[in-house]
């Protein structure tokens, strides 16, 4: 019996491990597509004096530790609203849902939010629009928070992997109208996981 319990937890682990190894090679995915996307002339947001001195995104060292299986508690009843953003420009969502989830032994919530709007490219149906600040916004990531994109998910939890978290384009320039977090998704924690500052934005 002794043997069988041992062989079950070292079972537990590598399934474990392997799940976690999935997630680090998605995050570095991630990280590479988004660096090609700014290194790439036809499809960069840079402007053209940071473009010609572009050596490639910073990004915090991935850690397990911020891929975070949440509970996902749905909220039907929200009515839409206009989103500020850094400009005049308000955009209607509607909030879909909540994350709950635990780090460092503290639990947290994240609101989750979904246009209204149809987006024009297919494959968006299901796409939730996750922005949030943390105690790391404006000392190492950008001031004005980062965002995540998440899907619906089909149960009751949902996986945050904070490696994938993004600059809004206003990190870049201020050509772009980005949103602003909304305050109850500001963590008071650090998330060192993601994408850092860029320079003088």
């Amino acid at each position: 019996m002794k043997y069988f319990f041992i062989l079950s937890f070292l079972f537990c682990c590598s399934v474990i491990s392997a799940q976690d190894e999935t997630f680090i090679s998605e995050s570095k995915a991630e990280q590479m597509k988004l660096n090609e996307e700014f290194s790439n002339p036809e499809t960069t947001i840079l402007d053209p004096e940071d473009f010609k001195n572009f050596h490639g995104l910073e990004f915090y060292p991935i850690n397990e530790k911020f891929i975070v299986e949440a509970k996902f508690v749905r909220t039907p009843d929200e009515k839409p609203f206009l989103m500020p953003t850094t400009t005049s420009r308000t955009p209607e969502y509607v909030k879909y849902g909540e994350a709950h989830f635990s780090l460092d032994g503290k639990d947290f919530v994240l609101s989750l939010f979904k246009s209204t709007q149809p987006y024009d490219e297919p494959g968006y149906e299901d796409y939730l629009f996750l922005p949030f600040t943390d105690l790391t916004s404006g000392d190492g990531s950008y001031g004005g928070g980062r965002f995540l994109d998440q899907r619906i998910p089909e149960g009751d939890t949902i996986i945050i992997d904070f490696n994938k978290a993004y600059n809004p384009y206003c990190a870049y320039s201020a050509r772009f109208s980005c949103p602003i977090p909304p305050k109850e998704n500001d963590l008071l924690i650090r998330i060192e996981a993601g994408v850092m500052d860029f320079g003088k934005h």
